[in-house]
């Protein structure tokens, strides 16, 4: 493929993200002086801008410092096909000449600059690995008495080479105090002012710092770093009075002698074992020696990269142990990758600060699908030490490949409008080159055009991604009888920043829908309406609308009409009452309507009709039930009483009835009296004792005071009477056919006289019996013979 094959294969999106465009902020024009600014290490084969000439002129020329990476076509387009690297080159001087056909200079050379602009792609170096410098005690806080330097070779007028130093440990450290400090901008060490106060040559004659440098001004999480160590020797004093000096004569014993941390005690005893005095308590103290190497954190540590990762963002953090005394030079530990597998696309593609084990993406972007996972060697390290860790980086893919249609177009397909829902018409396919099996490469299809109603579906196949077009809602030729469909294939994960859906993600499909002899629709499953219940017979109550798919004439009929209450109009639908309609019968009246083709196959669809009735007083109240049994004990000793209750078959409100009560008859007034308990409930009472044994039927007024106002009077019998036991004793009259009291007990005492010489004749001839079975007894012996 040539060149210029090459660069017209580039992306759109490629062209305007360069910054390669012109003065003007164009992407063409004529030969002139121009200048153009361009990020080191961008992808190759970047388009910068296309010139033009005007004839002869033919072709263009290139000339300057090209370094073999810029390049011009026949046609004026400058490109370049190397990523640019600023600390080889920051400014390219060009020249481009317009030639003739036979190579002679029609127009220029004219200047063309290239200034290439830094990024942050190289980690600031110490110069000295080591540092060794000195100070005396009590020296003035703040005054430099040594110096660190590290350079960068990135743009010192850029935050990318502007250094920042800091301490990171102070070994020993006492009480936690700093003793050092150190200007971030020159590297300049001093003493803090409690240092100048506290150091102490006797305590501690020297200090270890651990110095790091980061450039981005330090301001940047995803800043490069180095470090190095620095050995600081404290001086004595010398301007100081002498402490004082205590020798022991004679003594023999090494000095001095440092004992401390660990306790014990000695005792000095007679030859009987009693102390001679106190215990002595002793400390000793085990001075750490450098005796345990670093061990690793596990066998392999695994860190993840995603590909769009940028150069310098951290990746995760190695910490490794050592079992020696902390904060101390012996368990310092310091990092270095020793060894990168696989070593494509480069070596060096990641960094680990030396002193803190944490790892930076260093020269350039990831591919998975180049290289899906990298194996580090890292070497961790104290001060006699040395132990190898294993690193393991898997790269994660992200979605930086979009989903691309087999085939553009699926062709025509045919179906009649009733076509099976559920029914799989059609199968799409696309694939997508991002890692299988995840959200990057799970590919989810949408109807974008053609399916306004929607009903079409697709399901897709999570293990092949493949579509399956489904019939979701009933297809409908007087609807659409063509649908231009339009499919997308799209993942559930968002795409990178700048790359973008294609016309490779979509395809067409044509659906022809054929016609089918349908029955009438409704324009609703249920009908509803509300009527009072003495509307006029022949009122309009309601009515319904159909429509045919294919325009026939519809004719309306009712079914279902149990109580005869209902007509409706076969031709307008409009329903009409024809019989009194009672909603205590009936509150919510239905019945099916049923709409039929004229002419045609006369097919026939049902809807429902709801017919709710609101309520009218057209009921009077009532006794809730039949009173019987009702009586008073005579005579009276005192007002008697009893309580009724009342109810009414009409709709009641939420607060209930609220009946009034009262006297039937005015001539009932002197000896009767009616109470109202609560809205259902009275009481009926006597107003004096003097009744005679009798029954009365007390007639009651009941009104319901509703709108209109209904009135009903009921009966309530009373019977006064004389009570035996509590109850109401009622002797019967003689009847014909009848027994009278005394023939009854005349009955009776015959009937237990005959029993009685029933009795009696069964005892004496049971006494008989028993005598002569005792006579019998007594002869036996001299009648029978005894035997041998």
């Amino acid at each position: 493929m040539t060149v210029q094959a090459q660069l017209h294969c580039l992306c759109l999106f490629t062209l305007y993200l360069t910054t390669g465009y012109g003065q003007d902020g164009r992407f063409s024009g004529p030969l002139k002086p121009m200048t153009f600014s361009i990020f080191e290490g961008q992808e190759p084969s970047q388009i910068i801008f296309q010139f033009k000439a005007n004839p002869p002129a033919v072709t263009f020329e290139l000339t300057g410092e090209t370094d073999g990476i810029f390049h011009i076509q026949q046609d004026g387009l400058l490109y370049h096909n190397r990523a640019l690297d600023r600390e080889t080159r920051a400014v390219h001087k060009l020249q481009v000449s317009a030639l003739d056909a036979h190579k002679a200079i029609v127009e220029g050379p004219v200047p063309i600059t290239i200034i290439v602009k830094d990024i942050n792609d190289n980690q600031p170096t110490f110069l000295q690995p080591k540092y060794e410098g000195s100070v005396r005690q009590n020296s003035r806080p703040g005054k430099p008495f040594m110096y660190v330097n590290a350079t960068d070779l990135d743009d010192p007028a850029t935050p990318n080479g502007q250094l920042f130093y800091q301490i990171v440990i102070q070994l020993p450290q006492v009480n936690d105090v700093m003793y050092f400090q150190i200007n971030n901008k020159t590297g300049a060490i001093s003493l803090t002012p409690q240092g100048s106060w506290e150091l102490d040559p006797v305590k501690n004659p020297s200090y270890t710092l651990m110095v790091s440098v980061k450039d981005m001004g330090g301001q940047n999480e995803n800043s490069f770093s180095d470090s190095t160590s620095v050995d600081i020797t404290v001086k004595e004093n010398i301007w100081k009075a002498p402490a004082p000096v205590e020798i022991v004569e004679n003594s023999t014993d090494p000095h001095p002698i440092k004992i401390t941390q660990y306790v014990f005690y000695v005792d000095a005893k007679d030859e009987l074992g009693k102390p001679l005095a106190l215990p002595l308590q002793i400390h000793v103290k085990v001075k750490d020696i450098n005796d345990n190497p670093p061990t690793c954190p596990s066998t392999v540590t695994v860190f993840e990269v995603q590909e769009n990762e940028k150069i310098g963002n951290k990746i995760g953090i190695l910490t490794a142990h050592d079992m020696d005394e902390m904060n101390t030079i012996n368990s310092i530990l310091e990092y270095r990758i020793v060894d990168q597998t696989p070593k494509s696309p480069r070596e060096g593609l990641f960094l680990v600060d030396r002193l803190s084990g944490a790892f930076q993406l260093a020269k350039q972007s990831l591919k998975k699908q180049d290289t899906p996972q990298y194996h580090l060697t890292v070497e961790v390290s104290d001060k006699d030490f040395k132990t190898l860790c294993h690193v393991q980086i898997n790269v994660i893919d992200i979605n930086d490949q979009i989903p691309i249609f087999e085939k553009s177009d699926y062709g025509n397909l045919t179906l009649a409008e009733d076509a099976v829902v559920g029914s799989t018409i059609l199968t799409i396919q696309a694939t997508d080159a991002d890692e299988p099996f995840t959200g990057s490469s799970k590919i989810l299809y949408h109807i974008t055009q053609g399916d306004s109603e929607g009903r079409l579906g697709i399901d897709t196949d999570p293990q092949t991604n493949a579509g399956y077009v489904v019939i979701k809602k009933p297809l409908d030729f007087e609807t659409a009888a063509i649908h231009h469909i339009v499919f997308q294939a799209e993942n559930p994960e968002p795409l990178v920043d700048g790359v973008k859906y294609n016309a490779s993600s979509f395809a067409t499909f044509n659906l022809f829908v054929t016609d089918v002899n349908e029955a009438p629709q409704f324009s609703q499953q249920v009908f509803q309406a509300k009527v009072s219940e003495d509307v006029a017979i022949g009122t309009k109550v309601g009515n319904v609308t159909a429509k045919d798919p294919e325009g026939l004439d519809i004719s309306y009929s009712l079914r279902g009409d149990t109580r005869g209450w209902l007509k409706i109009d076969p031709v307008t639908g409009e329903i009409f009452s024809i019989a009194p309609l009672d909603r205590e019968a009936e509150s919510l009246y239905r019945v099916q309507v049923v709409a039929t083709e004229v002419g045609g196959s006369s097919l026939s669809s049902t809807a429902g009709f709801h017919l709710a009735l609101s309520d009218v007083n057209d009921n009077a109240p009532r006794l809730v039930k039949e009173y019987t049994g009702l009586f008073f004990c005579h005579p009276l000793g005192e007002p008697r009483s009893l309580i009724f209750e009342a109810t009414d078959d009409d709709q009641q409100s939420f607060r209930g009835p609220h009946f009034t009560f009262s006297l039937g008859s005015n001539s009932l007034q002197n000896d009767w009296e009616v109470s109202k308990i609560n809205g259902t409930h009275a009481r009926l009472s006597t107003k004096h004792t003097g009744f005679e044994k009798r029954v009365y039927n007390i007639p009651i007024l009941i009104n319901d005071g509703g709108r209109p106002p209904l009135e009903g009077t009921v009966s309530l019998p009373v019977t006064v009477c004389t009570c035996v036991e509590e109850r109401c004793f009622q002797p019967a009259a003689h009847q014909s056919g009848m027994p009278t009291v005394g023939m009854a007990v005349g009955i009776l005492l015959s009937t237990f006289l005959v029993i009685g010489i029933i009795l009696a004749v069964v005892f004496i001839k049971m006494k008989k019996n028993k005598g002569r079975d005792n006579v019998e007894n007594a002869q036996a012996p001299e009648v029978k013979p005894l035997r041998n």
